[in-house]
């Protein structure tokens, strides 16, 4: 048994290390803990997968697609616009705005709430003048805090709950957590409302005016002898980069093409649409002996377009080229003549009367694009959108940007039709920054969600179902009555925190059957608590709270509730307290961008560095210890 023990620390170790990294996700590092744990024996391979019907993953999924469908009816839209303050000052707009925040967590997933009150934010913070940053960390510790005062507030309760089940024979509530949870909520949202959001650093926000300072769009033509002459666009754009510019689009013959193919061939007479520093725009224009629009001779401007063969091209021939070279160009199979010149009618149409608008999109962590450049995805080609910059932490950056690997909290400035651009953000889990009008969806929609939601929780707090076969049934109850597309079920559930729930459930159970929770527990309370109930109990919370900053809070409240039933069952005294300090200190991340999905959220969108977010964190985490301890205490007595 003690190699084993050994093991199971060793893959515990290992797998933290690899959270802290971050080269991976965190869906896929616990993946990979849970296939160490089954080839050596720790998880039996008949239960290698039985995390994915625990009632706590089933009950994650459902609340998702509950809470997706409270979003799209325009629900919280409509709360928004009853409860924010229109008139009032800085401090009561942030602590009405973070109020907000913490009752849609209570009810929804956190991440998503933030996504929804995020432009309001930025709305609120240029209203009063504010960096965007003074708002949105605020924003993203509230909606944090206000997931731990229901079941299904946070991942980590669920857990914490089926812990519960499985050590006293029955699980923790719908409003268990709602006593502790309430008094460190509350007292959270007082202090970053009333004080916390003036200890925020003040740093470069990313809106379009950041965007913007700094760089033009410049109009190009390719003259006789250019470089680019009779060059594919791929291989300009190639030779633009060492210059540090790209191309956001092109003209040729009065028709605009918002995302030209790279395969398309330039010739003379071609207008390049070109994003380039000032410093670089010689040296770019130099590069391919281009000349700037304004710097062309009118008789040069007048010449007319050649084929391939030298000869003179007929506008309205020339304009049906364009549009088969730039856009239709990516139709796939080969079909008669009178389809394509209905495909080349439509493109043409549609390139007409597509409004192109540019978009800031911020990456959230479990975006496809994480570790991926424009290039990967072939942006340009597959989506018709164009990468004009990416701000990093306030800071800018245009060059090199098909090259660029794109991280988590990332904005994204992007160009394209106002429907390629939403469907791209939904593809890849992208948020957008600017501010939405209220949506108006078919009529008592709004209403029908929140009567579902409220039913379903009714059905879970009253004990008539399990939480996990209430939300299920509310889940189906959005679709039948035509609330969430059936389309849009899978999409609204976030499979990366299913997959890492039922990984690290296995593994975590491996620690308590070999005993490594136990011996974890018993160095503890040696240690540090000497023996003492209220010291021990806060050691798991200080330890849940610290361990919560580096790593996923739902890996962290399945490593720690073993522990902490151990600790309990060693001093004697009831386990109930010592698995809700676990649930409070998993939703207590607070330090560092990495340990919840929020505050990486505001990352790019503040312009935050990784040492920032401690001022207003470490505050707010002593105030959790000092009112947390002694109401566990309170209303769940050892």
């Amino acid at each position: 048994m003690i190699g084993a023990q050994l093991v199971i620390v060793l893959v515990l170790v290992a797998t933290m290390v690899m959270f802290l990294w971050g080269r991976w996700r965190h869906d896929m590092v616990a993946w990979g803990a849970l296939l160490v744990c089954v080839v050596t024996g720790l998880v039996p391979s008949a239960q290698a997968f039985a995390g994915f019907g625990h009632p706590a993953v089933i009950t994650v999924a459902c609340v998702l697609v509950l809470g997706y469908g409270l979003q799209i009816t325009g629900a919280v839209d409509v709360l928004a616009k009853r409860l924010l303050p229109t008139s009032a000052g800085p401090t009561v707009s942030i602590l009405a705005l973070i109020s907000l925040a913490a009752l849609l967590s209570s009810f929804m997933n956190n991440v998503g709430a933030l996504a929804l009150l995020m432009p309001i934010g930025l709305q609120l913070a240029s209203k009063h003048k504010l960096p965007a940053g003074k708002v949105l960390m605020p924003l993203a510790f509230g909606s944090i805090l206000g997931g731990m005062t229901t079941l299904i507030g946070t991942p980590p309760n669920l857990i914490v709950a089926g812990y519960r089940a499985t050590a006293a024979g029955q699980s923790f509530g719908m409003f268990d957590f709602a006593p502790v949870g309430l008094a460190v909520s509350v007292v959270g949202i007082l202090f970053v409302g009333l004080i916390g959001w003036r200890l925020v650093p003040s740093r470069k926000q990313s809106d379009n005016g950041s965007f913007e300072s700094g760089a033009y769009l410049s109009e190009v033509r390719i003259v006789e002898g250019s470089k680019a002459e009779n060059k594919r666009l791929r291989e300009v754009e190639q030779l633009l980069d060492e210059a540090g510019a790209q191309i956001v689009g092109m003209v040729r013959h009065e028709v605009r093409i918002y995302a030209p193919s790279p395969r398309l061939v330039l010739r003379q007479g071609d207008i390049l649409v070109v994003e380039v520093e000032p410093e670089s725009l010689t040296s770019a224009l130099a590069s391919l002996g281009l000349k700037l629009e304004e710097d062309v001779p009118s008789d040069a401007v007048e010449q007319p377009s050649q084929d391939e063969q030298g000869k003179p091209v007929e506008p309205g021939a020339a304009k049906q080229r364009i549009e088969a070279d730039g856009r239709a160009i990516q139709s796939a199979p080969v079909v008669d003549d009178k389809a394509k010149e209905k495909t080349r009618e439509k493109e043409k149409e549609k390139v007409k009367s597509e409004e192109v608008v540019v978009q800031e999109l911020v990456v959230s962590p479990n975006s496809a694009l994480l570790n991926r450049s424009a290039s990967d995805i072939e942006l340009r080609t597959s989506h018709g959108i164009n990468l004009l910059a990416i701000s990093r932490q306030g800071r800018r950056k245009i060059k090199r940007l098909r090259s660029t690997t794109i991280r988590a909290g990332d904005v994204l400035l992007m160009q394209g039709a106002a429907e390629a651009l939403s469907d791209f953000a939904n593809q890849f889990s992208c948020l957008p920054l600017a501010t939405r009008d209220i949506r108006v969806p078919k009529k008592g929609q709004a209403v029908s969600a929140t009567l579902v939601m409220v039913f379903a929780v009714g059905l879970a707090a009253l004990g008539l179902l399990p939480a996990a076969v209430a939300f299920a049934a509310g889940a189906l109850a959005m679709v039948v009555l035509g609330l969430v597309p059936v389309r849009s079920i899978y999409s609204a559930i976030d499979w990366s925190v299913i997959v890492l729930l039922a990984a690290m459930l296995p593994v975590a159970d491996a620690m308590a059957s070999t005993g490594a929770a136990d011996v974890i527990a018993r160095m503890l309370l040696e240690s540090v608590a000497q023996g003492s109930a209220v010291i021990g109990l806060a050691v798991i919370l200080v330890a849940t709270m610290l361990l919560t900053d580096f790593m996923n809070n739902a890996a962290t409240a399945a490593v720690m509730c073993p522990i902490a039933i151990s600790t309990s069952s060693q001093l004697g005294v009831s386990g109930d307290a010592f698995l809700m300090a676990v649930a409070v200190g998993a939703s207590c991340a607070f330090l560092t961008p990495i340990g919840h999905q929020n505050n990486t959220l505001i990352l790019g969108p503040g312009g935050f560095r990784f040492g920032d977010y401690w001022r207003m964190g470490l505050p707010t985490d002593i105030l959790v210890v000092l009112v947390g301890v002694p109401t566990l205490l309170w209303v769940w007595p050892l």
